[in-house]
């Protein structure tokens, strides 16, 4: 039996980074609104902060996606802006092209034919069906689970729950979930008692609540990793 995979998609397969700022410029650009940095970077903490709330179960997701524009226009001094005209736009744009994390359009088809691949995404559907379809990677992963569809959304115990309720129960002994996200990805895994793997190319602080079994720094250390855990049939 092939052990299962789990891996998160932005900033670990795919440059979620280049597609958000892509998106927001544009989205701005129609709106008249400037695109400079410190405005760009006003909207990330604004984003994160909602992303985080909604992680830890205390908004819905909705209120991630419109809420977030609501504050974002609040903070400019913009009136009068339909937060959810904009919200609608920017998801449009943001399901355009792709752009690959280094290594990972290598990863996929090196990993395939080993093991059993599965997505596992907070994202919302629209935008990652959008980015899966134009990278070309969907035919490398047996399914999908975007917590939009599961009702359930990383690191919560429902949303690993729904994913073993679907692929099996017996096949989380020794599955591995991989992602850049400490607080989901990692925090997730923990607890539904996986093996993690956290993906911090840019060296980003460890926390020592949240302790993954293997950090790497590069798509590539992935195989050697997954090839030196002990077999499923000992």
């Amino acid at each position: 039996m092939k052990r299962v995979v789990l891996l998160d998609l932005d900033d670990t397969l795919l440059d979620f980074g280049k597609a958000e700022k892509r998106a927001m410029c544009r989205t701005l650009t129609e709106w008249h609104l400037p695109t400079d940095d410190a405005t760009l970077a006003l909207y990330s903490r604004i984003n994160d902060a909602y992303w985080k709330r909604f992680e830890r179960g205390e908004i819905d997701r909705r209120e991630v996606l419109v809420g977030r524009f609501r504050d974002f226009f609040a903070a400019l001094g913009v009136r009068d802006t339909d937060a959810e005209a904009v919200q609608n736009r920017y998801e449009t744009l943001l399901a355009e092209g792709h752009w690959f994390v280094p290594g990972a359009e290598e990863l996929l088809p090196a990993l395939a034919p080993h093991y059993d691949l599965y997505l596992a995404s907070n994202g919302t559907e629209k935008v990652q069906m959008g980015r899966l379809t134009s990278a070309g990677i969907l035919p490398y992963f047996r399914g999908l689970f975007l917590s939009e569809r599961i009702g359930a959304a990383k690191p919560s115990a429902a949303f690993f729950d729904a994913v073993f309720a679907a692929i099996g129960e017996e096949r989380r002994r020794g599955a591995v979930m991989v992602g850049d996200s400490l607080t989901s990805d990692i925090r997730g895994g923990i607890d539904a008692g996986l093996v993690t793997v956290w993906f911090n190319p840019r060296g980003k602080a460890p926390d020592p609540a949240v302790a993954p079994d293997k950090i790497i720094t590069s798509l590539g250390e992935l195989p050697d990793f997954l090839g030196s855990l002990p077999s499923l049939n000992a």
